[in-house]
């Protein structure tokens, strides 16, 4: 059974920048994963982003819908992690604006 995860992120960056930003940012996932990601697939359609993290033994699903003032997050947690839903969407919603800080590739 899949415990399913939503959080919005407001921004004043407009839809291009949020979605710029995400993209250079991104490879920074890892880092806030307890144990790390063993896998992250990415894939773009359009403005959402589509994840598919290895983590733990287990493949988590999220998609990031790019919107003019927000971003949507959707995390989809299989079996046990669904747990964990709790703290994991309380990371996001502290942690999450990350993604939309300045690219670090630019450094």
């Amino acid at each position: 059974m899949q415990q399913a995860i939503e959080v919005d992120l407001a921004h004043d960056l407009g839809k291009t920048e949020a979605r710029s930003r995400i993209a250079g940012n991104i490879g920074s996932l890892e880092d806030h994963i307890p144990g790390g990601a063993v896998d992250v697939v990415e894939r773009w359609e359009g403005d959402s982003l589509y994840l598919d993290i290895g983590a733990m033994g287990q493949t988590v699903a999220a998609r990031l819908d790019v919107e003019e003032t927000k971003v949507h997050i959707k995390v989809e947690l299989p079996g046990l992690l669904g747990m964990f839903a709790g703290p994991i969407q309380a990371m996001l919603q502290s942690r999450g604006d990350d993604l939309l800080l300045e690219d670090r590739r630019k450094d």
